[in-house]
This record gives C-alpha cells, sequence and structure tokens, in this order.
C-alpha cells in the first residue's frame, strides 16, 4: 500500500469514520488534491462517497469543462457526484468565494445527512496558511495552522506535500483540472506560493517541513495552555458565568487568553485590537451593579457587571400572558398561574424568591395581569410606605440589564403587586392571614 492510501487509511481509523451506515462527502475541485483524495478514498474505504463540487463560474466555459471533468471521473470509479453552479454576480474574492463554498458545503451536509466532509488541504497549504497568518499578524494558537478536523470538516491529507499528490496522480494516470485562477497572483495565497515560498526555499531548501513543524510545536504548546487555562476558569467560573472579581485578580496575560476562549467557543473573529477593546471593557464596568453590554456581533453580547461576566445571546421570546379575573388554573405558552383562596395561619412564608406567595386580596379587586415589564411600571416594595419606579427596584436588586425583560410580574395597570420569583408590593402583604395562594411555574419538561 503506498503512502497515501496508507495516510487515508489510518486518518479514517483515528477518527472512528469506518463505520458502515456513515455517508463520506469529499468537496471535489478536480484540481491535483481534491482527485488524488477521492481516489485514494475510494481505494481504500467502503463506505458510500457523495463528491460535491460547486462551480464558481469565474471563467465561463473553462468553469462549465471542469465541472463535466469531475462528473467524468467520478462516473469512471463509481463515485456519485452533487453539482451546483453560482450565479455570475458573485463577487470575485477570495472571501466571496469560500462563504459561498461553505455555504455549499452545509447544504450538502443537510441533503445527505452527513456531517463528514472531506477536504484536500495538504501540507503545502498547511505552509503558506502559516506565512500568511504570521503577515497580517497572529498569535500562538494562529502558528497552529489548519487543524486536521474542525466540526464536520476532517482533512486527511495535511502530512503529504504538493510534490507527493502530483507524483501519485502521474502514477495512477489521473488528469486532474488545472484551474488557471491558481497562477493569478493578485489573490494572496497565490502570492505567496508562486513569490514567497521560493525565497524561504532559498534560505532553507527544507522550509515546507521546518514550517510545518513548527504549526505541530504550537499545537503542543496550546494544549499545555488550554489545560491549564480550563483548571483555572474552572476555579473562577460558576454557573457559566466567569466571577468578576476573581477573573480580574488574575494577571492581564491569562485575562486576555480567557477572553481569546470566550471567542474561539462562541466561533468570533478576533484580532489583538478585538481582544484588548474586550479586556478594557471588562474593566471599565467591573463595578456596575446592573451591568453594561458590549456588542460582539449582530446577536451576541458580552455582559460585565460587579458580579460576572458572560457572553449573552439576543432570543426572540415568546413571553405568556394571562388576564386573571377568579380563582383558577391559568395555562399560556407552557406556564401555569394557580389563584387559591387560602384562608389558613402559615407558619413560615417562602422567601422572596421562591414562585409560592401568599396574600391578602381583601381590598383590591381580582383583576390582574401577568406579563413582562412595561413603562412606566411602580411598585410598592414590601416593608415600605410608597412606591417608586420598577426599574428603581429591579437596579437595587441588581438583576442584569439583559435580564430585566425575560422577569414576568402580576400587575393591575402600571402597579406591580408581585415581581414573580423576586419579591411582594406591600399593598397585598399579609398582616394575620393571607386569603389567597399564588403560585406559577412552568410545565414539567419545558
Amino acid at each position: 500500500m503506498n503512502k497515501i492510501h496508507q495516510t487515508i487509511k489510518s486518518f479514517l481509523a483515528n477518527y472512528d469514520l469506518n463505520k458502515p451506515d456513515l455517508i463520506l462527502l469529499v468537496a471535489f475541485s478536480g484540481g491535483f488534491d481534491s482527485m488524488c483524495l477521492l481516489n485514494g478514498l475510494k481505494k481504500v474505504s467502503e463506505n458510500k462517497i457523495v463528491a460535491i463540487h460547486l462551480n464558481h463560474n469565474w471563467r465561463g466555459e473553462e468553469s462549465d469543462k471542469e465541472e463535466e471533468n469531475c462528473k467524468n471521473f467520478c462516473q469512471s470509479i463509481g463515485v456519485e457526484i452533487y453539482c451546483e453552479k453560482l450565479p455570475s454576480d458573485i463577487p470575485h474574492t477570495e472571501t466571496a468565494a469560500r462563504n459561498a463554498r461553505y455555504k455549499f458545503f452545509e447544504k450538502c451536509s443537510k441533503k445527505f445527512k452527513s456531517n463528514i466532509i472531506f477536504t484536500a488541504h495538504n501540507k503545502n497549504d498547511n505552509t503558506e496558511t502559516l506565512v500568511y497568518r504570521l503577515c497580517i499578524g497572529t498569535g500562538t494558537s494562529g502558528l497552529q495552522g489548519i487543524s486536521p478536523r474542525r466540526d464536520k470538516f476532517y482533512r486527511p491529507l495535511l502530512d503529504i506535500t504538493r510534490q507527493e499528490i502530483e507524483k501519485y496522480c502521474q502514477e495512477n494516470n489521473l488528469k486532474p483540472n488545472t484551474d488557471s485562477s491558481n497562477y493569478d497572483i493578485k489573490y494572496k495565497r497565490n502570492f505567496i506560493r508562486a513569490k514567497i515560498m521560493p525565497l524561504l526555499q532559498e534560505i532553507n531548501p527544507n522550509a515546507v517541513e521546518s514550517i510545518n513543524s513548527l504549526s505541530r510545536v504550537a499545537q503542543e504548546e496550546n494544549e499545555i495552555i488550554n489545560e491549564y487555562t480550563n483548571k483555572i476558569l474552572d476555579k473562577i467560573t460558576e454557573n457559566n458565568k466567569i466571577k468578576t472579581s476573581k477573573f480580574l485578580n488574575l494577571s492581564e496575560a491569562l485575562q486576555k487568553r480567557i477572553i481569546y476562549n470566550l471567542f474561539t467557543t462562541n466561533n468570533l473573529d478576533y484580532d489583538r485590537t478585538k481582544i484588548l477593546n474586550i479586556l478594557n471593557f471588562i474593566k471599565e464596568n467591573s463595578n456596575s451593579k446592573s451591568g453594561k453590554t458590549c456588542s460582539l456581533t449582530t446577536n451576541l453580547w458580552i455582559f460585565t457587571s460587579d458580579k460576572h461576566i458572560e457572553i449573552v445571546e439576543k432570543q426572540v421570546k415568546h413571553y405568556p400572558y394571562f388576564h386573571i379575573t377568579k380563582e383558577g388554573r391559568y395555562e399560556n405558552n407552557g406556564c401555569i398561574f394557580e389563584l387559591e383562596k387560602f384562608d389558613k395561619n402559615v407558619i413560615k412564608y417562602p422567601n422572596e424568591t421562591d414562585n409560592t406567595a401568599y396574600v391578602n386580596l381583601s381590598r383590591i379587586p381580582i383583576d390582574f395581569e401577568i406579563r413582562p415589564r412595561i413603562k412606566g411600571d411602580i411598585i410598592q416594595p414590601f416593608g415600605l410606605d410608597g412606591t417608586q419606579k420598577l426599574k428603581k427596584y429591579l437596579n437595587a436588586r441588581k438583576i442584569p440589564n439583559h435580564e430585566k425583560d425575560s422577569l414576568l410580574f402580576l400587575a393591575q395597570g402600571h402597579e406591580i403587586l408581585w415581581a414573580i420569583n423576586l419579591g411582594l408590593s406591600d399593598k397585598i402583604k399579609v398582616v394575620s392571614k393571607p386569603t389567597h395562594r399564588m403560585k406559577f411555574y412552568k410545565k414539567e419538561g419545558l
């Protein structure tokens, strides 16, 4: 068995991809790399293989001929192929092409019900990626280069050089596509391949191997850093929230690494400037009682208060609404409210943070709403004579701003009588015996 077949076979075994029910998708341009991968995979795997080809439609007839060549090759080796063609108005940029490819890959993943997509990145690609990252600025994490696996994407040829791939294609009489755009040095990767790498190889003929060695060292050292960082995070995290005071006691280098982890675990783009901006935001708002938020994307924010730091997500929520006009059981949107007469003495009343309340409604007609807060709401806090704005009441209880809109209240007009799970209004407090018991809870399983 030749080196490439053995490499692919070992890769399949290492990632447990030999299960007979798995469908293997191969990103197939028809070039040297992907033709080598598809042919080699077909030789060593008995799984169903589907080649997925995206015609970028940048080069007109040439692109169409390449698609036809892909179809003919797949037919010759007995592999199913699925093709799509992009509209001609897609911008001719590396970023646009990459975004279109990955959108296509996700579509194919759903179509064929497979979370395994092979791409044909090789050792030279990894070298060029590292050179590019060094040019635009990278940390030690960026020096790790291309990962053998990221989510559903697998890269079996990362230990194979481009020279070995070309030799394989020649020995197996394969006739790959030759994409003319690969020689256009206006594209950064092509420029690195055609102009930068030959100069580096003048300094060191084994530059490809040396740079890949740097990549492996970076991977190993990042494993050590992550192991240490995770142990620290376990000590300063509670309920998936980082304790602000403990975070601020860490060294600045470790603070930056934790922020970096927040970016990467949420699949966010990052650079040193973004990390420093977030660190400054945390420090500037670490004394905020109700907390502040800073936008990371259109639907993700980082929240900081004097208590904790967390990533929060904006979600469209459908809150339950109840109109209460008599005793009984009410149900809406997965939530239940119960109001029943109750005139017994209670030895111990629930805590304010409980979802059950004993109240005196003898002076108030039963005509309530359960709803989120609205502008103009007021409350007379338990034990006080006068009313105050609900906003002030919530701030005093240090409710984070991003959580306030998800709270529910028993209200009569603009007056809050029960901030559910927070506290009662003095207007319905029990003096001797209660008249009613209220309970609010979610249906089991929600």
